[in-house]
């Protein structure tokens, strides 16, 4: 791995180091869009929205699901603060499934006891997990 073409990417989440080494890029989703971090990128921090993570290594792109976070982005390293990262073969599409429906019912009732933002959110989590484990099933 020659200098310059590779950063170290750090992503915690409370229960565990979910990915800890080189990647050549990494995309996600902050709450002001879509993001791509390259090596040298300037110094950033932002928040991650849900969505899907892409780690770039000098081999292959790994993807994972992504929930809320803090990112601090230096130009030799990445470290992303999760509230969850799941990849693809954690994901219980079951379970997403339930959830999607559970946000839709929310939504679609809109009563004052329904907090909306919350709801919006729950549909968001569950429609990127499904999409992410639908599209890396073998």
């Amino acid at each position: 791995m020659e200098d310059g073409k590779v950063f170290q990417l750090e992503v915690v989440t409370p229960m565990r180091y979910f990915y800890t080494g080189p990647v050549t890029m990494v995309e996600f989703t902050t709450t002001e869009g879509d993001i791509g971090v390259l090596p040298g990128h300037i110094p950033l921090t932002c928040i991650a929205a849900p969505g899907i993570l892409r780690i770039h290594t000098e081999k292959e792109i790994h993807e994972a699901a992504l929930m809320d976070g803090i990112v601090r982005i230096m130009p030799d390293g990445v470290t992303i603060l999760a509230e969850a990262c799941e990849w693809p073969d954690e994901i219980d599409i079951v379970r997403a499934n339930e959830a999607k429906i559970r946000a839709e019912r929310r939504l679609k009732k809109g009563s004052d006891n329904v907090n909306l933002t919350r709801a919006e959110l729950a549909l968001k989590r569950s429609l990127m997990r499904i999409e992410l484990a639908s599209h890396n099933k073998k």
